[in-house]
């Protein structure tokens, strides 16, 4: 395969931003676009890919899209209850997928999810950002070769405008989100956390706040892995102040990073802080976009996959789980 042609299932506001890197990928041809109106579509590809020759089609039935142009992989950027449905009908039509986090909304999806990629053998990424990013990469590796001794403890926020930033929108609606910020921006710092540490989750205690909206927008959450690390998180979805933090504490040495883009990093090996971390650009996969491109033509390994989804879905249903009774809540494994 020397062009890698790619449907856009989605046209939302995040589905501009993957168009825009991939269609100056010289590997890719976008050749279709799917939403709910041909009326969508059409905006969409003015705004996005008007310079693109041939026109991508434009399609309102993804049975359609997928049947007629028969696109070698697909991006979705849907609301999330949808990804599981869609995702499933890409992979019976022989398709490579991009979904955009989370991957699903409900663990039971995840396994099925995960099973239907096993058996067509299609690589298969979750839009997260962090673990294309070398500092993430860094990190994995000095937790799994024990660079600083065993990981204890993980921590981290993540601030945003979320609440005001989202009023109206789909976003606030669980029947099409699974959830609030802890599911939408939030799904990036737990994923950041997840990814990294490599365990299943043993354990959730977590408080949600809706802050008089329908969905959860602060949520306080504290985890125990089955490795023995344990982790608290606070996502806060009413913040003028946009941010991002994690620390990594180790038997010897600490690392903090930026938990949601990964745009910066600070390492201490033992009490020193290190000048120049040992992260080099080969550790870097680019975004999540180029990295399926990538795995797609054999030049590099998917950096995340279904097992993150799961794990992440596990987490997520737990964390409803606990902020709906108070009390401690453990993940079934299937």
């Amino acid at each position: 395969m020397s062009t890698v042609r790619i449907g856009m299932i989605g046209c939302g506001g995040m589905s501009g931003s993957h168009a825009h890197r991939l269609k100056v990928n010289p590997d890719v041809q976008i050749v279709s676009v799917c939403d709910i109106n041909t009326e969508i579509t059409g905006r969409y590809i003015e705004n996005n890919l008007k310079e693109i020759e041939p026109r991508p089609n434009e399609y309102d039935d993804l049975g359609r899209m997928l049947s007629e142009t028969r696109p070698d992989a697909v991006v979705i950027v849907t609301p999330h209850a949808l990804h599981f449905q869609q995702g499933m009908q890409a992979l019976d039509a022989g398709c490579h997928v991009l979904m955009e986090k989370p991957m699903v909304t409900a663990a039971d999806d995840a396994y099925a999810l995960a099973k239907k990629v096993e058996e067509t053998g299609k690589v298969f990424v979750v839009g997260y950002n962090t673990p294309c990013a070398a500092n993430f990469y860094y990190i994995r590796e000095c937790i799994r070769n024990g660079d600083f001794g065993k990981l204890e403890l993980v921590t981290g926020y993540l601030t945003q405008d979320w609440k005001g930033v989202t009023k109206g929108t789909w976003r606030q609606d669980a029947q099409l989100a699974g959830g609030g910020q802890a599911y939408d921006s939030g799904a990036h710092i737990l994923n950041s956390l997840c990814w990294s540490v490599e365990s299943n989750v043993a354990e959730v205690h977590a408080f949600l706040d809706n802050q008089d909206t329908p969905v959860d927008v602060n949520s306080s959450i504290n985890i125990r892995f089955e490795n023995g690390v344990l982790a608290g998180i606070m996502i806060s979805g009413n913040c003028p102040s946009n941010g991002s933090h994690m620390a990594y504490v180790f038997e010897k040495g600490r690392i903090d990073v930026d938990g949601w883009g990964s745009s910066w990093i600070q390492v201490w090996d033992g009490a020193e802080r290190l000048d120049s971390p040992p992260i080099t650009e080969e550790m870097n996969a680019g975004s999540p976009d180029d990295n399926l491109i990538d795995a797609i033509l054999g030049r590099a390994e998917p950096r995340t996959s279904a097992l993150n989804g799961i794990i992440q879905c596990e987490l997520m249903d737990a964390i409803y789980e606990s902020g709906r009774t108070g009390q401690i809540a453990r993940p079934t494994r299937r």
